[in-house]
């Protein structure tokens, strides 16, 4: 696998910085003049910071803004305000030209391998389509790098003639790994990578994922909304609630002490593997359903479901603080 370059070593510097990002989507009616009547709040002012050769773990329910995050810092979606650092270059604020020089350095792997391949496309075809937009790689020499990605992520070279409907789900995430590979990054989005895919596949992609991470020291943001498969890759855990940050500590602090009450009832989900705890552990069942992202509630948005709730939390925003060591809570009762 010469062709694939070898990142330099990882050490403890910060790769990837967010700060105070949104994302708001206009609510438009009208038929001749549209006008715009609200906005869905999907991210709503979230910062946090990614350290290179690190996996940050973004978890939270369906809908709480986690795949809009990734999206929007890779500027798939433009931000409605805040800033994305990228090697301390603020990519959020770059012009479309030069942006498309950082394009081979911040992938995506999709969370969708049935429809992120383009059906009419060989494999071949669209594993080597971004050495052919960004490299001056052709012919026999992009034939034989996109050969040596099909082997790294443990697919037959031979496989590049045929098209996506030939391949099961697992098999085309793993095109889709080797696609966001052909330009060697250094930061790559996964967006809920595993979770279109059967449970028997799930843990061949995130062992793929660490694999290659060992390999060649990527960055990862790890999208999902299964907790037990994040606390397998995940180094730090970052728990998020209708587009706001609830907690972020390391994924051993934050399933071994987790401090806000949305954590904590996630958390008591997960079943465990041995009936006698099972049966003794307490479920915390949460009440009510999540509120609309275009109307969010005032004060801290988990509070209409929050089993400690508070008067406070009904006025007061509460800010992301850190209560201990590499361990933030944006709660007003811890």
């Amino acid at each position: 696998m010469s062709d694939i370059t070898t990142a330099a070593k990882p050490d403890n510097d910060v790769l990837v910085r967010v700060e105070g990002l949104k994302k708001h989507f206009p609510i438009e009616r009208g038929v001749l003049f549209r006008r715009q009547v609200g906005a869905v709040q999907a991210v709503d002012g979230i910062s946090f910071e990614i350290k290179r050769g690190e996996t940050l773990g973004l978890v939270g329910e369906s809908g709480c803004g986690k795949s809009t995050t990734g999206r929007t810092m890779l500027r798939l979606y433009e931000p409605t305000d805040g800033k994305v650092f990228f090697r301390d270059t603020e990519v959020s604020a770059l012009p479309r030209r030069e942006l498309r020089s950082f394009r081979p350095y911040m992938q995506m792997i999709f969370q969708d391998p049935y429809a992120s391949l383009n059906p009419r496309m060989t494999i071949g075809e669209l594993i080597g389509e971004p050495l052919q937009i960004h490299t001056q790689m052709k012919g026999k020499e992009r034939d034989e790098k996109v050969a040596d990605l099909l082997e790294l992520v443990g697919l037959n070279h031979r496989f590049s003639v045929r098209y996506p409907h030939e391949f099961s789900g697992g098999q085309r995430q793993r095109v889709g790994v080797a696609r966001a590979l052909a330009l060697n990054p250094e930061f790559i989005v996964a967006d809920e990578p595993i979770s279109a895919l059967d449970v028997s596949v799930q843990a061949q992609v995130v062992n793929l994922l660490e694999d290659l991470q060992d390999q060649f020291h990527f960055t990862y943001l790890f999208i999902a909304h299964d907790l037990s498969m994040v606390r397998h890759i995940a180094t730090r855990v970052a728990v998020m609630y209708l587009g706001k940050l609830a907690e972020v500590a390391s994924s051993e602090e934050l399933y071994s002490n987790p401090l806000h009450p949305y954590t904590q009832a996630l958390l008591s989900a997960i079943p465990v593997p041995d009936p006698v705890v099972e049966e003794q552990r307490s479920r915390i069942i949460l009440t009510g359903d999540v509120p609309s992202p275009a109307n969010p509630p005032a004060g801290c948005r988990f509070h209409t479901r929050c089993p400690i709730a508070e008067a406070i939390c009904s006025q007061d925003e509460p800010l992301l603080r850190e209560v201990a060591p590499d361990h933030k809570v944006a709660c007003h009762l811890v």
